[in-house]
């Protein structure tokens, strides 16, 4: 019962960003006349898509936490190590992925973002590698947000191109 409990606090945790952004960046149902009124590329996708994506990711996010979690209580040779690199990268990631959604939504700045989302590419992909040294499970679970991140990544780029 612990485990599953602990399983719902990472995955809880890891919706921290969304919780954040949800504060700036424009949902179904609501507007955002900024982020409306600029060029998009012909590649993205409806505003369900985002939302559906981001539950998906951050919910995986969430139980590759509960992994490294789980393998390092199990894993002897890191007991006195209270926190591990990887989780300090997930956190620095969790900073990066709300702050990006403050600068691009809330403060217009789409250049700015896109600095902010290499940043988070190249913390993620750093997570990702720690992770895999305590948990291949949670290495695996990793790669769709990276994946995404990229894409945002091109999104972000393209709008700075075409505005």
């Amino acid at each position: 019962m612990k485990s599953f409990f602990t399983l719902i606090a990472a995955i809880l945790i890891s919706f921290i960003p969304g919780a954040i952004g949800v504060l700036f960046t424009p949902v179904t149902g609501h507007t955002n006349d900024w982020y409306n009124t600029l060029a998009h590329s012909g590649l993205t996708p409806p505003p369900i898509v985002f939302s559906i994506a981001w539950t998906i990711l951050y919910t995986l996010l969430g139980v590759a936490l509960f992994y490294v979690w789980r393998s390092k209580k199990a894993n002897s040779r890191r007991k006195y190590q209270s926190v591990t690199a990887g989780e300090w990268l997930f956190f620095a990631q969790m900073v990066l992925n709300a702050l990006w959604s403050y600068v691009f939504f809330g403060l217009h700045m789409m250049t700015l973002g896109l600095f902010v989302l290499f940043a988070l590419i190249v913390t993620s992909v750093y997570m990702m590698r720690e992770f895999r040294n305590i948990s291949k499970a949670a290495y695996y679970l990793v790669w769709p947000y990276i994946a995404w991140l990229v894409f945002a990544f091109y999104l972000n780029g393209v709008m700075i191109c075409m505005n």
